[in-house]
């Protein structure tokens, strides 16, 4: 079962993950971007370029995925994969940047895929306040300092590509507190598998 997480930074995404990894050590535990070699190379163009033209982030982004998919997702297919983002992020940043069509977007990121996608989204969201509250207590990646208004765009573009890609999604309320988003990620799991 390959199972995605998604939402934007400082929602707790990577908490609940470690908490996953131990609650399923027989797991795949990936991320994107980053889970290779490539991966990791890309990220840190991505996050610490000042530079880049939506299009060239779009590719870079491409590029780890379809590396990912290859080397990560296709040969573990069949094994209960959680991953810290997927395509749906990747589309979900290129929709907020306001420069992409979502069904050029969904084809590319299918290509790059293989045609293989999440069975399930684990979507993250946080309040406003609670954002910028978090926000507050940490240094900024390039995506970060996009603000916070970019930051919500993306997080209601998150929402609107899993249902528009229907797939089975379960909502989790940041502010919720880790015990609690625990317990709801780890019954949702075991109900699915």
């Amino acid at each position: 079962m390959y199972i995605v997480v998604e939402g934007i930074d400082t929602c707790g995404k990577s908490t609940q993950i470690q908490l996953l990894a131990e609650a399923f050590p027989q797991a795949i535990i990936t991320k994107e971007p980053g889970a290779t070699e490539l991966g990791s190379k890309i990220r840190e163009l991505v996050l610490y370029s000042d530079n880049l033209c939506p299009v060239t982030e779009l590719l870079l982004f491409l590029a780890d995925r379809s590396n990912h998919a290859s080397n990560v997702i296709k040969p573990n297919l069949g094994r209960l994969i959680i991953s810290d983002r997927s395509l749906i992020s990747g589309m979900a940043y290129a929709l907020a940047s306001k420069k992409f069509d979502l069904k050029w977007l969904e084809t590319l990121n299918r290509f790059a895929m293989q045609d293989i996608m999440p069975e399930h989204i684990i979507l993250f969201k946080i309040k406003e306040e609670t954002l910028r509250e978090r926000l507050g207590e940490k240094s900024h990646d390039v995506i970060e300092q996009r603000g916070i208004a970019y930051m919500l765009d993306v997080q209601e573009q998150l929402e609107f590509v899993a249902t528009t890609l229907k797939i089975p999604t379960l909502s989790i309320h940041a502010e919720d507190s880790i015990e609690d988003i625990h317990t709801q990620i780890n019954n949702y799991i075991k109900g699915h598998k």
